[in-house]
């Protein structure tokens, strides 16, 4: 008898959720849960995402206003390549943006306000120089002399209504050192309020703008690339008011319910774990002590259910995502990205975790039966092919970076390759070769024909092969008989049928609206499927 109520025990541990209900009457409460889940998650996320378009436009319209405001002659279509290439050009630039700087109040359309006492000795601006201690180079002669230690050299400019008060052209007293010039940088801060927010009832958000103008001479090259770099602060706005409209705490409600139903979701999973050790460790105590057997380890990981793992993550995504979001609503902090990506993967993982109720059925349950067959074979051959990857990756940077824009980085090759092998951009890639060195562009053309014809004709075949292999081998096993490990055929000996009324003899009801089948699922049927 102790024998018998282990194995009944076991076959109701690893029924779907329908036989389940029909063993014992039991609800299908988890599988509501991640319904609810689902919905509630999706909603939180398509809301962050309004929210957080906003705050992306706001940062990239006023980044784009700061760029056509203090940079002389800037044109959109050279935002990498705006440069200038003449001493006389870099102080104009240089004076160009401070004037633009102080004039600010008479020029822009926005409403800006300036930030005081964030320069250097108090001011509003900073503008400073970095350069080499010492720099004298005498290519004439192919001599130089070089102490790399740099030195700093920095003077504030604050608007002409701040005090102190600063001689007009103080700034343009300001010599470079071009000779052993590695940049200039133009630092201030400017505050602004989002108004855009209203819209989604949501109380304004008021910004501090870091502003950095960098004039890059590092290369020594003659090209003095000029770059705009502007940072955003977000914090709550002090006594913010907004005529006709009341507090509106929908959204903190929603979040709290969001966080309980998470919170609930995961101690349920939780639960399930730990239900499978202690099963697993009384199965395995029992072939032990009784039996005198040993049981495999494959056997023993059935026990611990993957897709509670991956819920279990999901919830805590989403918990810590919750939290972080009520904390930029409530303006206590500003982690956007971080927020993005947390309420981003949980939501996706709460969508795949939707597969594992279908695969409860063999006809839905194709797909992760044949990853699960082709993955040890998918990875071992992807770690061969990486190796060849990285070799070539590796080849293309160091000979092909100086002549193809695509090959400049590593990163930029392993993007570069990868759209080849998925037969993207090949015309262009071929054609952007500079023939400036004819035994490099041969190479190229053997490098690039060899590892497309490697990659697209025989890895890439392989790979899909790999798939369609472990699709049929799955097909066939549906028609032949399969192997049966201990546990299941110590399970397959218990014959009482789910609405047999031996699990807590509870007679079989019918089946609800929520049980993912409408039919009696057997035994043989869950074999099948996993």
């Amino acid at each position: 008898m102790e024998e018998e109520a282990l194995r009944r025990k076991l076959k109701y541990f690893f029924m779907s959720p329908c036989d389940k209900y029909h063993a014992k009457g039991r609800k299908p409460f988890k599988l509501i849960l991640q319904l609810l889940k689902i919905v509630i998650v999706t909603v939180q996320l398509v809301l962050f995402g309004i929210s957080n378009q906003v705050v992306v436009t706001f940062k990239e319209e006023n980044t784009m206003t700061f760029k056509h405001l203090f940079l002389k002659d800037y044109d959109e279509s050279s935002d990498d390549s705006f440069a200038v290439y003449t001493q006389n050009d870099v102080y104009e630039h240089i004076f160009y943006s401070i004037e633009q700087y102080l004039a600010l109040p008479e020029t822009t359309v926005g409403r800006y306000a300036y930030v005081n006492n964030v320069g250097v000795n108090g001011s509003a601006l900073s503008l400073c120089q970095q350069y080499y201690k010492k720099g004298r180079i005498d290519p004439a002669n192919d001599t130089f002399n070089i102490d790399p230690q740099i030195i700093t050299d920095c003077i504030g400019v604050n608007p002409l209504f701040i005090p102190p008060v600063p001689l007009t052209n103080s700034y343009k007293n300001f010599t470079l050192k071009f000779h052993k010039l590695i940049n200039v940088t133009i630092e201030f801060q400017l505050k602004a309020i989002n108004l855009q927010t209203i819209i989604n009832n949501e109380i304004p958000d008021c910004y501090t703008f870091y502003i950095t103008i960098l004039f890059d001479n590092r290369a020594h090259s003659g090209k003095v690339k000029i770059h705009l770099e502007n940072q955003a602060k977000i914090k709550e706005c002090k006594d913010p008011s907004v005529s006709g409209q009341a507090e509106n705490y929908t959204r903190l409600a929603f979040d709290v319910a969001v966080i309980l139903v998470c919170l609930l979701s995961l101690l349920l999973c939780g639960r399930s774990i730990l239900r499978g050790i202690t099963l697993e460790q009384e199965y395995v105590q029992y072939f032990r002590d009784i039996l005198g057997r040993k049981v495999f380890w494959s056997d023993r990981l059935e026990f611990i259910n993957g897709w509670y793992i991956l819920l279990i993550i999901s919830d805590i995504f989403t918990i810590t995502g919750s939290i972080i979001k009520i904390g930029i609503e409530s303006k206590n902090m500003s982690s956007y990205d971080l927020c993005a990506i947390l309420l981003g993967t949980s939501t996706l993982l709460v969508w795949v975790g939707v597969i594992r109720y279908l695969t409860f059925f063999q006809k839905y349950n194709i797909l992760i039966v044949t990853l699960r067959a082709a993955f040890p074979s998918v990875i071992r051959f992807c770690c061969c092919v990486a190796v060849i990857y990285l070799g070539y990756c590796f080849c293309g940077w160091i000979v092909l970076g100086p002549y193809h824009v695509k090959f400049r980085s590593l990163s930029m090759v392993s993007e570069c390759l990868f759209s080849l092998i998925n037969g993207d951009d090949m015309f262009v890639t071929f054609a952007e070769m500079q023939e400036t060195s004819t035994m490099v562009w041969l190479f190229s053309q053997v490098y690039l024909y060899t590892f497309i014809s490697l990659f697209i004709y025989m890895v890439l075949s392989l790979f899909i092969a790999l798939i369609t292999g472990a699709y049929e081998t799955i097909k066939h096993q549906t028609q032949e008989p399969i192997h049966i490990t201990d546990l299941h055929a110590f399970i397959a000996e218990c014959t009482d049928a789910p609405n047999s009324g031996k699990f807590r003899g509870l007679e079989t009801s019918p089946c609800s609206f929520f049980c993912c089948c409408d039919r009696t699922t057997t035994y043989e049927d869950v074999l099948l499927v996993n």
